[in-house]
């Protein structure tokens, strides 16, 4: 019974290698890592770009719905984002050619078709449709031709001014008297259309001029410091706008337009008499160069 039991022992030793050999072993199951894509840092300023686009689009609804003062906040909205786009975009370096596109066709819409449909619905369809489109499709026509020509001279644009009034200011300005008018009595209602249909051809003027216009500051220290007298109006006017709301906001928009219109001239008349004394001593240099050839 003991050899039995040994040769017994001896076979299962034999077979239950041979069959630990056979059996495979198993896997370990591995979680693949899911490579979620990277969202790339143009698409922060362009989602700001885009509420920008959508805000003059919510613009153009409700003035088609005769709502003329949420028609006329939604384009300051529009011009807010407009400000923050920006401004992400330098912050995060992020600044691209389709940043650049998407921002110009955005300010078409928000700053260009909005406040064209606006200023037609508030008053210049009463000129009939085709003298009313006429004279409010100039902002649209301006801003286009502005932005086109910001985009072409983009490489040598300056931060601390623009050449013609920027399409936002021109917008926030039209939407300003609308919002005051809509909301307030004003002394000039008689004429309400006339000074509407002028205000419509001067800033479409003043976006295709060439007119020094300053660019927004940025609340910084350093700001204080280099212009206080600047930086305190700018911050003067921002209270009052909190405080009086549309009718500060037109005046500070006008203020600014006008402040421009007589820097530029100071600048011409300044340049051509320096150009005139100049051209004077030249002249006179040359009379007495003369005289004393004619001596000799």
């Amino acid at each position: 019974m003991r050899e039995r039991v040994k040769g017994i022992g001896r076979l299962r030793r034999r077979a239950f290698p041979r069959i630990r050999k056979s059996v495979r072993p198993r896997r370990r199951f591995k979680m693949r890592k899911v490579k979620i894509p990277r969202v790339p840092r143009s698409a922060v300023p362009s989602s700001f770009t885009v509420m920008n686009m959508v805000c003059g689009y919510i613009s153009i609804v409700m003035a088609g719905q005769g709502d003329f003062v949420v028609a006329g906040w939604f384009i300051v909205f529009a011009a807010i984002f407009d400000t923050i786009d920006g401004f992400v975009a330098r912050l995060a370096n992020a600044s691209s050619d389709f940043g650049v596109e998407l921002d110009s066709l955005s300010d078409l819409v928000s700053f260009g078709a909005a406040p064209s449909f606006l200023a037609y619905q508030f008053g210049l369809n009463t000129y009939g449709v085709i003298t009313g489109l006429g004279i409010s499709s100039l902002l649209m026509i301006g801003s286009g031709i502005r932005l086109a020509r910001f985009n072409v001279q983009l490489v040598g644009f300056t931060k601390d001014s623009f050449s013609g009034l920027p399409t936002p200011s021109q917008a926030m300005t039209m939407a300003a008297f609308i919002i005051w008018a809509s909301t307030e009595p004003i002394f000039f209602e008689k004429h309400l259309l006339s000074v509407l249909t002028g205000l419509t051809v001067v800033l479409s003027l003043l976006m295709v001029s060439k007119i020094r216009y300053d660019t927004l500051p940025k609340p910084k220290p350093d700001e204080f410091r280099k212009a206080p007298v600047k930086m305190s109006i700018y911050l003067l006017a921002f209270v009052a706008i909190i405080i009086f709301q549309a009718k500060a906001f037109f005046i500070a928009m006008v203020m600014y337009i006008v402040f421009g219109i007589v820097r530029s001239t100071y600048y011409f008349f300044s340049e051509e008499a320096e150009q005139l004394a100049a051209q004077t001593d030249e002249n006179d240099t040359d009379d007495r160069q003369n005289g004393l050839m004619a001596k000799d």
